[in-house]
């Protein structure tokens, strides 16, 4: 007489002639939204008895050989074919899966898994939600094993192996200020999470550029099944300083002089990153002249950078109103006759 049992093919969702990859990819999708942790408390019992058959339909229709005699025979298909095993899935022997090791309750005489363990075994065989991701290469927690003569692991607070399906990656930016993307330091990131905000410290690395990436590792969203949260991907943005600017690892400065500095030359302090330097201007600089002070720049793991400085001539903005203004014309009609031939625009051409 034909067993009862809902036909495999139907419990996976899939067609009769799907392919390997189509029975596991239904599997895997079926098996993930039956699991018992996964649904609320009213629905566990019902899931638990839909989980059951998913993982009755897959074993069998994984295994090519398996699979054939099945679509001969049906789900009765070992005790109709011989072999005096009794079939693990339509009644008969042991029970083909202890779901009490499963979902965190107490094994069941026979439970954990000898050599004699086992679908086909006399006792509860250990099988696990993480043998499930095991078969697609996941792995799992330590003490999980196979269901075939294997042990079903619980762990320490008596719930069995939880599979370690990590939790999404998340991207975010932060804008930190010139100084900090030069020197490295710390900054504060503020985190929307599952609801909740948070604020969280990052290191930021020295000579960090602007759209570079920080992962910050187990920061991003948390496992629906338990596992390790996902990353956070963080975008460093540099703010823009009144003075520096980067150009790869060298730092560029416009450094205002007064007209008698540029004529007569002059010693002038400038701030770098790593302090204050003396720099020395020679006489007759003009607007444009650039100073470049080796190893004053941006330094990374691997690089140091310069620090270019271009001399830029500033004449005070109340020289047109100046009281004295007759004597300041003066002194210009003096400053022309030392050098009558000069002509700063002689090679100006189209």
């Amino acid at each position: 007489m034909k067993s009862q049992m809902e036909d495999y093919y139907t419990i996976l969702g899939v067609k009769k002639i799907a392919d390997q990859a189509e029975i596991k990819k239904a599997y895997r999708k079926a098996a993930q939204k039956h699991h018992p942790d996964l649904v609320e408390e009213k629905d566990k019992a019902k899931a638990k008895e839909a989980f059951q058959k998913v993982q009755q339909a897959y074993d069998v229709l994984k295994d090519p050989e398996k699979r054939r005699m099945y679509d001969q025979l049906g789900p009765d298909y070992e005790r109709m074919a011989g072999g005096g095993r009794g079939n693990p899935f339509a009644g008969g022997g042991g029970a083909g899966f202890d779901f009490n090791n499963m979902f965190g309750g107490g094994g069941g005489p026979g439970g954990g898994g000898g050599p004699g363990g086992g679908p086909a075994g006399g006792g509860g065989a250990g099988f696990s939600f993480e043998d499930i991701f095991r078969q697609f290469g996941g792995g799992g927690a330590q003490g999980g094993r196979g269901p075939a003569g294997r042990s079903g692991g619980r762990t320490a607070g008596g719930r069995g192996p939880q599979p370690s399906t990590k939790g999404d990656d998340t991207q975010s930016s932060v804008t930190i200020p010139f100084s900090v993307a030069i020197k490295g330091g710390e900054t504060s990131v503020s985190l929307s999470r599952s609801g909740s905000s948070q604020t969280i410290k990052v290191k930021i690395p020295a000579g960090i550029e602007s759209g570079k990436k920080i992962r910050l590792r187990g920061q991003g969203e948390a496992s629906p099944y338990g596992g390790q949260a996902g990353d956070l991907m963080l975008e460093v943005k540099v703010a823009d300083h009144p003075w520096f600017k980067r150009q790869a690892n060298n730092l560029l400065i416009s450094l205002p002089i007064s007209i008698d500095e540029a004529i007569a030359g002059a010693k002038i302090d400038v701030p770098t990153p790593n302090g204050t330097v003396t720099v020395t201007v020679p006489p007759g600089s003009s607007s444009g002249k650039k100073l470049r002070l080796r190893g004053l720049g941006v330094e990374t793991t691997t690089d140091k950078g310069d620090l270019v400085i271009e001399i830029n001539i500033t004449v005070p903005d109340t020289v047109g109103s100046d009281p004295s203004g007759e004597d300041t014309k003066k002194i210009i009609q003096q400053l022309k006759q030392l050098w009558p031939d000069f002509n700063p625009r002689k090679d100006l051409r189209w």
